[in-house]
């Protein structure tokens, strides 16, 4: 493992326990489809005996980035919160084998966090989440020396919403100020957004580097339509990567601003992950010194390629489809 990481990633450490499940089966279970459904401790044991075939991962969005950008060959770190379970076990044992650094607390009287995520026939996935561990995270569980180190630390928006996050939040400017590490995030969902607009525009405006969110979560972030909300984000950071399903994302930094369409010609088997690789390919190429064209390019084959399986990691040689596109950001 290397002694530090250039990109850090902070959040939940999530357990993905992905599954197909039929429109009726949602709909039996009470769930808000093609949603985020937080769900306790009990119900995430009837879910699992509920569900059909499973594959188990180590997951939650900033974990998942850094999964990506070391499949890329980047070198990646995570923070996070875990218990002493075999849920737990997995985690770390599947993340560290990807090659990440790993910054795990771990409390053995608490249960690892877990997600049911049903990808429906429409390959629309609704989770099903028991935040465990990972929502009681908090300011020492942050690691000064990996942070300190970095080049780049990415808080997921999620992060916020746990009892502790916002000191989390706090601790981490304290100390990426201090060292010179630039500060990127994600807004996550447009929930988390809406439950916190006004506490993420203030540490968008006083604190961030880089902001990576879809454009609903942009829209809802000011209330207003696309372009007076891209506008108002300019205005607030230095850069941004904006993405928008279908049609393609686009990015800024200062004046430059730069554009891709969706790659339309890849069968669309699960969404799960899409936002989190897009974030690993978009993060990997500006820490090597692409252009925004290029980051967005990257980050757009990234996240075709894991939206055309199952499940929220790879399953191609990532840094060697990427390095046929790019060779320029794959030099040793």
């Amino acid at each position: 493992m290397p002694n530090s990481a250039a990109i850090l990633t902070i959040g939940n450490a999530i357990v993905d326990v992905i599954a197909q499940a039929s429109d009726d089966f949602v709909t039996e279970q009470g769930m808000m489809k093609n949603a985020m459904n937080l769900i306790d401790a009990e119900r995430a044991d009837q879910l699992y005996q509920a569900i059909g075939p499973a594959t188990e991962s180590s997951g939650g969005s900033a974990a998942n980035t850094a999964a990506g950008i070391a499949f890329l060959g980047g070198n990646a770190g995570f923070i996070g919160k875990v218990g002493e379970d075999i849920l737990g076990r997995i985690f770390r044992h599947d993340i560290e084998a990807i090659g990440v650094d790993l910054h795990v607390a771990i409390d053995a009287q608490l249960q690892t966090a877990c997600s049911y995520i049903l990808v429906t026939p429409d390959k629309k996935r609704t989770m099903n989440t028991y935040l465990g561990a990972s929502i009681e995270l908090r300011p020492e569980d942050m690691n000064p020396a990996a942070i300190a180190a970095a080049d780049i630390v990415y808080i997921e928006g999620y992060l916020y919403d746990a009892p502790a996050g916002p000191a989390c939040w706090d601790k981490i400017v304290d100390i990426a100020k201090a060292a010179g590490t630039k500060i990127a995030i994600s807004l996550s969902d447009e929930w988390c957004v809406d439950r916190h607009r006004k506490a993420m525009v203030d540490f968008i405006t006083q604190h961030t580097d880089i902001v990576l969110c879809n454009l609903d979560e942009v829209k809802l972030l000011f209330q207003t339509d696309k372009e007076n909300a891209i506008q108002q984000l300019r205005q607030m950071v230095a850069e941004a990567a904006i993405t928008d399903g279908p049609h393609g994302s686009l990015a800024f930094a200062g004046d430059d601003i730069a554009e891709t369409d969706a790659d339309l010609d890849v069968q669309v088997l699960d969404t799960t992950g899409a936002g989190d690789l897009y974030a690993s390919g978009y993060l990997y190429a500006r820490h090597k010194g692409a252009s925004l064209k290029d980051a967005i390019s990257l980050a757009r084959l990234t996240a075709s390629e894991v939206i055309s399986h199952i499940g929220a990691r790879p399953q191609t040689d990532l840094r060697e489809m990427a390095s046929q596109q790019f060779p320029a950001l794959f030099k040793d």
